[in-house]
């Protein structure tokens, strides 16, 4: 791997375990200040909703800018409201209201990181190896998906909710500091008006049957996965004996992560995407392993199975755009992705309580993991997701034909892609 990879897979490695930290350390907080459920899932949502508002726009500007510069200044925003945060609980000055346009301001600047980052990945390897540092950055994830939440937990128990965020903090500017040191350059042109260039992004997805499938697809998906992830966790304490099942499951879930992230480095199919969609449903193993047969072992097995799939299909779709979205629109179509993530889940945690009070818990799952099965399907029924083959060339980076109903396009500046060229999370 290059040395610009390098950097990004270590800036990005601290960044991740630095998140598990703000999230245990955030609960502790707030509860332990004298605020409740109903102050943890304000600011909760408060960061979902302000992802929401700025994802799109955070596309448009990674693509009209250099992306490390946006993750660069996304960063900096980012460490002074948590530096922030710690300091407002460290010196007892708890305010909701500040607490809340803390979070709006860090999560204002990470709808803008995710985009650009997908912007910036293609262009740190050869083309060939981006699979390989797709699958790494995954295996990476995971792997901190598992070892953060441990360490944080711990260091929060230890030393209070102020470290765990200072911690975050600091893995902002590990993370700034790795993006400001890779030397890639985008070739960027001349900029369209914002609204030109937003539409600009959705022509390149109505253009191609398998990503606007997938999107789709996801965004349903997405639903009923935000479901599942509320429900499993009643089931596990009023089922499997509490907090010690959520961690065993939880690890599983890394473990299966780590391994189709490892598959990924390795398997690598003509027809990628096609590979990626039918390991996709083996998530649904894991939804019904809590109906039936409803053991702690059964439901770790089908956390490896099911989360091995899902890693693999990240792998493959992230690929998959890098090698079939001119870089010019990269960052724009991926912030699309993201919205549909961060748009669904949260519909499908709201919708868990009403549906589980009125139809029980076990139905709702099993409709749920019925419906990560039939949106994995649907995906596939699509022609172009089946027949996407994998070629080891860029995108033609131009504009598509407009499709029928569309207006005139607003031209853009063409955009070659350099030689070297290398996601979540949730989904991210």
């Amino acid at each position: 791997m290059t040395r610009d990879f390098r950097l990004l897979a270590i800036g990005q490695g601290l960044s991740w375990l630095g998140n598990a930290f703000q999230t245990v350390a955030l609960a502790v907080a707030v509860i332990a200040t004298g605020g409740g459920a109903g102050d943890l899932g304000l600011v909760m949502a408060t960061n979902i909703l302000t992802l929401l508002a700025g994802t799109l726009f955070g596309g448009v500007w990674a693509d009209r800018l250099q992306p490390q510069r946006v993750m660069v200044a996304s960063d900096l925003i980012r460490f002074a409201a948590t530096a922030g945060i710690a300091a407002m609980f460290a010196t007892g000055g708890y305010h909701l209201a500040g607490l809340c346009a803390l979070t709006v301001v860090s999560a204002g600047a990470g709808s803008f990181f995710s985009p650009a980052m997908s912007s910036l990945k293609p262009l740190l390897v050869p083309a060939e190896e981006r699979q390989k540092a797709n699958a790494t950055l995954s295996l990476l994830q995971s792997a901190c998906g598992v070892a953060g939440p441990a360490t944080a937990g711990i260091t929060v128990a230890a030393f209070g909710a102020p470290a765990g965020f200072t911690i975050n903090a600091v893995s902002f500017l590990a993370s700034l500091v790795a993006a400001a040191m890779i030397r890639v350059r985008a070739p960027r042109g001349p900029r369209s008006p914002m609204l030109a260039e937003l539409n600009s992004g959705w022509r390149e997805i109505r253009s191609r049957d398998w990503l606007l499938a997938n999107l789709l697809g996801a965004t349903t998906y997405h639903i009923a996965n935000g479901v599942i992830l509320v429900l499993v966790q009643v089931v596990a304490m009023q089922r499997l004996g509490g907090a010690h099942a959520i961690g065993w499951i939880a690890a599983a879930e890394g473990l299966g992560g780590v391994i189709g992230s490892a598959i990924g480095m390795r398997f690598r199919p003509r027809r990628l995407l096609l590979a990626g969609l039918l390991a996709l449903p083996l998530m649904s193993v894991w939804a019904f392993a809590y109906v039936w047969p409803g053991t702690l072992a059964a439901i770790m097995i089908g956390a490896v199975i099911g989360y091995a799939g899902l890693l693999f299909y990240d792998v493959a779709w992230d690929t998959s755009l890098q090698e079939n979205v001119p870089h010019r629109a990269l960052g724009r179509v991926s912030s699309w992705d993201y919205l549909a993530s961060f748009l669904a889940m949260p519909v499908g945690n709201a919708l868990a309580g009403p549906l589980s009070d009125r139809y029980g818990i076990d139905p709702v799952l099993t409709v749920c993991a019925a419906i990560l099965l039939i949106a994995a399907v649907g995906m596939l029924a699509v022609p172009g997701s089946r027949r996407l083959t994998r070629t080891g060339e860029p995108a033609p980076d131009h504009d598509p034909a407009p499709l029928p109903t569309d207006p005139a396009p607003t031209p853009l500046p063409t955009d070659p892609i350099p030689a070297a060229a290398l996601p979540t999370d949730p989904r991210g």
